[in-house]
């Protein structure tokens, strides 16, 4: 009777021991997943991530469209330009077009009549070198890699999301009065650029032997 109660004392220890291991194994698994997530955040931490900043007095695309459609053909003053944001002396980014290139810039078509093209344009192209042409290049580009930290840092696969803005401002003016004025560019840059290389750390030394094969 005695040896009965003992085995069933064992048995019941053991049924105790098991559950407590087991338990203990779901709880050093949830805590291994924790890890591995925070392990995992804190590699994507480690992506690159560059900023392309083309200084200017605009913090995005619609400002600096704002500013310049406030500028009159023929009434707008280049000290004016200036109080507007776009100074043609000291602005940075800015480039002065040539006088070789100053038609084939306003006036592509050569097959458009001179009548034909807009006032301010045809007035510059009259008055020769006395007309001067301005380009405003303003920017702000972010590059961020994405995605999984060890398939990019053994270049298996590469996703960076680029965003940002980008504004060209094209000024004509002619003795300090502006004659034309256009702008284009991209309002909203939002894309993503893809790398994917099968053999990982390998793809460039066999893009090298693949070269040397080809010669």
């Amino acid at each position: 009777m005695s040896g009965a109660v003992a085995d069933a004392k064992l048995t019941r220890g053991k049924r105790v021991r098991h559950r407590a291991c087991r338990a203990n194994g779901l709880r050093a698994l949830r805590w291994a997943g924790v890890l591995g997530l925070a392990v995992l955040a804190g590699c994507a931490a480690l992506l690159p991530r560059s900023l392309t900043d083309q200084p200017s007095g605009f913090d995005s695309f619609e400002a600096a469209a704002r500013a310049l459609e406030l500028a009159v053909p023929y009434r707008t003053t280049t000290v004016e330009l200036k109080a507007l944001g776009f100074d043609l002396d000291a602005s940075p980014n800015v480039t002065l077009v040539p006088y070789p290139q100053l038609i084939a810039r306003l006036a592509p078509n050569s097959s458009v009549p001179l009548d034909a093209l807009d006032p301010g344009i045809r007035d510059c192209i009259l008055a020769r070198q006395a007309c001067r042409v301005f380009e405003f290049h303003l920017a702000r580009e972010t590059r961020q890699r994405e995605g999984n930290f060890f398939l990019d840092f053994l270049n298996f696969r590469r996703a960076t999301a680029i965003t940002g803005w980008r504004f060209d401002g094209l000024l004509v003016v002619r003795d300090g009065l502006l004659l034309f004025r256009s702008h284009a560019g991209e309002p909203r840059i939002d894309r993503t650029e893809l790398e994917v290389h099968p053999l990982g750390p390998l793809q460039p030394a066999g893009e090298s032997a693949g070269s040397l094969l080809r010669r």
